[in-house]
């Protein structure tokens, strides 16, 4: 070898070393992505053998990070052809359609088994281009940002999981730790979550000893926020009911409350009701949510949809109107949130009330257990294989005569 041709190649492989050391710095100070995608086109440029160049890597699908050689319309025109992503040797383009073959070679970046990027590259003398070098710097500037993509991944994963704890905390303190079930009251509830956290809410309140406030509720969202809402929500209708049974007047500070903390973006359906064991009687507002089922000593099924709209979405209320029933010694009540009559079967068609209401009409003198347990029976009867798509909520009240 000539003594100049000795020196170009000690040159060169010093130039290399010395990338490769700077390389492996840049990613132990932790550098950026951006940052460490700049050190890796300078690097590839300083190679003098290296006319153009390209780095495609796999996203959600092929992003050109660097390139030099072509311009920004050719980079952006370039569509990379799925035989790419099964490509484990360096591959020669020269039998490849336009623009690809205006490459020499594709280095394929692979890591664990599953390939991560391409360098689509072009020597000024192919002969001279050093590709082991070239895919030994890509492999270590693409694997260190894969590994800084999987560590913030998973710091992303642990926040969500701990957020998804805390709701689930707060949401456990939101419901009642006894309902009652006695000879003359019994309540029962099922909450089915879609995930761990949901929006739904129910309650048991005892007024008196004469009155008892139940009802059931559905924020929108899901999460901590949803959860905070829920939270806010329910110490407000405890610290309400403390100071007034007035439900207009409940119903029309809670829709306050939550227009003033949500600016209008969330918004809770509601139904509370309040019965009086000494009147045999019962007051309920209705907002915006899926009207319950009461079925009398008769047997005749009522609707209990009077009241307002949902709460969050105007200040003031725009109507408001209490539903009043008298003459109920006697009464099964059957609320639920919308979970239930979604659901929907293989065909895509939803439950629908119809259904829980001609079950009620046969079954209402069951014990309350019983028929949440027959209500989710034939719901995953209907449903077959395909999954709950949102949270189940139910809520039953059995007055017995003395």
């Amino acid at each position: 070898m000539a003594e100049k041709d000795y020196k170009k190649s000690f040159h060169l492989k010093q130039m290399e070393l010395d990338s490769l050391l700077e390389i492996t710095q840049s990613i132990n100070n932790n550098l950026p992505e951006s940052a460490l995608y700049k050190i890796y086109d300078f690097t590839a440029r300083a190679n003098l053998n290296v006319n153009k160049l390209a780095l495609f890597v796999l996203e959600r699908s092929w992003e050109p990070k660097v390139y030099f050689g072509l311009s920004k319309e050719e980079i952006t025109e370039m569509v990379i052809p799925d035989e790419f992503s099964g490509l484990v040797e360096i591959t020669s383009l020269q039998e490849y359609d336009p623009p690809f073959n205006a490459f020499d070679v594709l280095l394929p970046i692979i890591h664990k088994s599953r390939i991560l990027a391409i360098v689509l590259v072009k020597g000024k003398n192919e002969k001279e281009l050093n590709t082991t070098f070239l895919q030994a710097i890509s492999n270590l500037i693409l694997v260190a940002i894969e590994n800084k993509r999987l560590a913030r991944r998973r710091l992303e994963e642990e926040a969500i999981r701990r957020e998804l704890e805390i709701a689930k905390n707060v949401q456990t303190f939101l419901f009642p730790d006894t309902l009652p079930n006695g000879s003359r009251l019994k309540i029962e509830a099922s909450y089915l979550p879609h995930h761990n956290v949901g929006g739904d809410y129910y309650d048991y309140i005892p007024i008196n000893k004469n009155q008892f406030l139940i009802c059931i509720a559905d924020v929108s969202g899901k999460g901590v926020p949803a959860a905070i809402m829920m939270s806010n929500f329910q110490a407000s209708l405890h610290t309400m009911i403390r100071h007034t049974s007035n439900l207009t007047q409940i119903v029309e500070a809670l829709n306050y409350q939550i227009f003033a903390n949500a600016k209008g973006e969330q918004f809770i359906t509601f139904f509370a009701a309040i019965y009086d064991h000494s009147l045999n009687t019962m007051v309920y507002v209705n907002a915006g949510h899926n009207p319950p089922f009461l079925i009398d000593k008769s047997g005749e099924i009522k609707n209990l949809d009077v009241g307002t709209t949902i709460l969050g979405v105007f200040e003031p209320l725009p109507f408001i109107t209490e539903g009043f029933l008298t003459d109920l010694e006697a009464f099964t009540l059957f609320a639920y949130t919308d979970g239930l009559t979604e659901t929907e079967n293989e065909e895509e068609i939803e439950l629908g009330s119809e259904p829980i209401k001609d079950y009620l009409a046969s079954n209402h003198q069951k014990e309350l257990n019983k028929i949440h347990n027959d209500i989710l029976q034939l719901l995953d009867k209907f449903r077959g294989s395909r999954a709950y798509k949102d949270d189940i909520t139910m809520l039953s009240c059995k007055v017995v005569s003395r």
